[in-house]
């Protein structure tokens, strides 16, 4: 069994800026030497804000439909398990079972129109 890993390294390109649309999310998975990780971007205009797939609350993937990771308002990262509502721009839990919890950030970047791990 891989481990599931909470890190990746630095300079992994993950596709362009394109591959997620303005006020969305999207998964990635990346199978490295130490095991796999599982994490999700999310892109605001030309920001991205990076967060290894797990729940504060219960460790949990967030989403259990593929990229569904925001509110249908798209102003918030949502866990569909048990409700848990983050912001986008730094993870904080501001309501649901974990308030005052972040999730785990992931450093992501654009460089010359690609998503980067930083």
């Amino acid at each position: 069994m891989t481990d599931r890993l909470t890190a990746t390294p630095a300079g992994v390109t993950l596709g362009p800026l394109a591959l997620i649309p303005d006020d969305t999310a999207r998964n990635f998975v990346l199978e490295l030497r130490a095991g796999r990780f599982h994490g999700f971007v999310v892109r605001k205009g030309d920001a991205v804000h990076g967060y290894v797939d797990q729940c504060a609350h219960m460790g949990l993937p967030l989403a259990q439909a593929l990229d569904k990771y925001l509110t249908d308002d798209r102003t918030l990262i949502q866990c569909s398990w048990h409700g848990a509502l983050y912001r986008i721009e730094d993870g904080a839990c501001v309501g649901g079972p974990c308030v005052g919890a972040k999730l785990m950030p992931w450093p992501v970047a654009v460089r010359d129109g690609m998503i980067v791990t930083a």
